[in-house]
C-alpha cells in the first residue's frame, strides 16, 4: 500500500500518503522509508491522495489570473517592502536567485501565517493584507494555506520517523510556524528574453515546499548527475520537496536539490504561467543544528549552528527580497 507507484512521474517517485494517513503501522513505516528514499537521492517526491480537493486549487488559480490581471499601479498599492516582501504584492525585478544578478522573470503574491503565535514578533509574522478590489482572493489562499499547513505537517510526521526521532517532532514548531503561500505570475514573453529562464537555478530556504501543479510547464531538477530533468504534476499529485532548512538541520542527509523553472517554446511565449509554492516554514526561534545523532562521532556539522528566524532573514537578503 505504501509503495511507490509502478512508474514515476518524470524521474521523482510518487506516493499515496493515504499509506501514512490511514494504513497500519507497517504502512506507515514503509511510506516514510520511500519518502525518506527519495529525499536522500533526488529531494523531490509527487504525493496523491492528499484530500485537498481540486474545487478549491481551482478556485484559487482561477482568482490568482484576476488578481494579476488588476493594473499594474493598482498591485504596486500592495507591495510591503517593510515585511521584507513577506507580504502583499511583489513586482517584477524584485527576486532573483541566490549568487545571481538577473532578476526573476515573475510577479507575485505572499501570504502569510494566519494564526500567528501569541506574544508573535512582528517583524517575523506581519499582518496579511486584504485586495479590496477583489477581497475573495485573500480569503481562498487562508483557506488553501491551512490545507496545506495540515497537508506539510503530516509530510514532516513521516520525514522524522524515517530520520529516527520521534514522529510529532515537527509539530510545534510548524503549527503555527512562519510559512508562506506565494501565488505567482509568469507573465506572456513579449520579445526575445535575456537568458533562458524564468527563475533561476535555486534551493529553496524552508524545510519543504508544497508545490502544487502548475498552469504549465517548465519546472526543471538538477539531478546527481548534473543532468535537468522536467517535473510537471499531474493534477492529483502535489510535489513536495526538501528546503536549504531541513537539509542543515539532518547534517544534509536529506537533499535540497537545485531546481529552476525554465522558458516555453517560443510557440505559447503568449501564455502566461502560474504556479502556487506554499513554503513549509519552522518558527523563528526553531534551533537548526544539525541533528546530533546524523553527525558522524568525531566529525563536525556541516554547516554552523543557526536557529531559523536569523537564517530566513540571512537567505532574503541574498535573494533580493530584503535589505
Amino acid at each position: 500500500m505504501a509503495k511507490s507507484d509502478p512508474h514515476l512521474l518524470t524521474g521523482i517517485p510518487t506516493l499515496d500518503i493515504r499509506a501514512f494517513k490511514n494504513g497500519s503501522e507497517k504502512d506507515k513505516a514503509a511510506f516514510a522509508s520511500a519518502l525518506g528514499e527519495a529525499y536522500e537521492t533526488i529531494g523531490f517526491a509527487a504525493i496523491h491522495g492528499h484530500g485537498i480537493s481540486d474545487e478549491l486549487i481551482t478556485r484559487l488559480y482561477s482568482e490568482s489570473e484576476s488578481f494579476f490581471a488588476l493594473p499594474a499601479e493598482t498591485k504596486r498599492q500592495y507591495a510591503r517592502p517593510e515585511t521584507n516582501n513577506q507580504r502583499g504584492f511583489v513586482s517584477m525585478g524584485v527576486e532573483h536567485a541566490k549568487d545571481s544578478e538577473a532578476a526573476d522573470l515573475k510577479e507575485f503574491w505572499q501570504v502569510g501565517q494566519p494564526h500567528p503565535p501569541v506574544h508573535h514578533a512582528p517583524l517575523h509574522f506581519p499582518r496579511n493584507e486584504e485586495v479590496k478590489e477583489y477581497p475573495v482572493f485573500q480569503k481562498t489562499a487562508i483557506e488553501t494555506f491551512e490545507a496545506l499547513e495540515e497537508l506539510g505537517q503530516t509530510v514532516l510526521r513521516a520525514i522524522a520517523i524515517h530520520l529516527g526521532v520521534d514522529e510529532f517532532y515537527f509539530d510545534d514548531w510548524v503549527a503555527g510556524g512562519n510559512s508562506i503561500l506565494r501565488a505567482i505570475h509568469y507573465p506572456p514573453i513579449a520579445s526575445e528574453p535575456d537568458s533562458a529562464v524564468r527563475a533561476g537555478q535555486h534551493e529553496d530556504i524552508n524545510l519543504i515546499t508544497l508545490l502544487v501543479g502548475a498552469s504549465a510547464s517548465g519546472l526543471q531538477v538538477l539531478r546527481n548527475d548534473q543532468a535537468w530533468i522536467p517535473i510537471t504534476a499531474l493534477p492529483e499529485h502535489i510535489v513536495v520537496n526538501v528546503g536549504d532548512m531541513l537539509q542543515r538541520l539532518t547534517n544534509h542527509r536529506l537533499k535540497s536539490t537545485t531546481h529552476r523553472v525554465v522558458n516555453p517554446p517560443r510557440s505559447e511565449w503568449s501564455k502566461p504561467r502560474f504556479s502556487m509554492p506554499f513554503f513549509c516554514h519552522p518558527k523563528p526561534d526553531m534551533r537548526l543544528d544539525a541533528m546530533p545523532h546524523l553527525v558522524e562521532e568525531g566529525a563536525a556539522p556541516i554547516d554552523p549552528p543557526i536557529n531559523a528566524g536569523d537564517y530566513l532573514e540571512q537567505r532574503l537578503r541574498e535573494i533580493g527580497l530584503a535589505k
